[in-house]
């Protein structure tokens, strides 16, 4: 679940682009705890997508899931780890307007342990990556 500033909530009205940190399992292994978003507020969404949205409960909650399926009243959206839980299957559809962005890119900070020359390599290798929209997922998500 990401952590957002309330100057970079403000959605459309307000800056473009924002970041967001991933707190939580939900979405392993696509994204880990700590890893930093690049959000592109009120994009459009398309299944597979990771996205931003407000919990459908806990308004003041936000949380980064994948949106499997435009459904009738709103998106499906689950997490890529099946047993977190946290996603559709506990309270449904998410209304549109519960969607604040689209995730672009994501950034893994180095672990303090990695200190040898090979996992600064690795690390640097792989700590920026674009964050695609996992059509394939999305149909396999769609199918449990």
């Amino acid at each position: 679940m990401p952590e957002l500033s309330q100057e970079s909530e403000r959605g459309r009205s307000g800056p473009l682009f924002g970041l967001a940190e991933v707190t939580g399992p939900s979405m392993v292994p696509t994204l880990h705890h700590g890893d930093l978003l690049l959000l592109r507020y009120g994009a459009v969404v398309r299944a597979g997508d990771v996205v931003v949205l407000r919990h459908p409960f806990q308004q003041d909650l936000l949380v980064v899931k994948r949106a499997v399926e435009r459904c009738e009243g709103g998106w499906w959206v689950l997490g890529d780890n099946r047993y977190a839980g946290g996603d559709s299957t506990d309270y449904g559809t998410v209304p549109e307007e519960l969607i604040l962005g689209r995730a672009l890119a994501r950034y893994r900070p180095r672990k303090p342990g990695q200190r040898s020359p090979l996992a600064l390599v690795r690390w640097a290798l792989s700590a920026a990556r674009p964050v695609f929209a996992d059509r394939s997922a999305s149909r396999r998500l769609r199918a449990r």
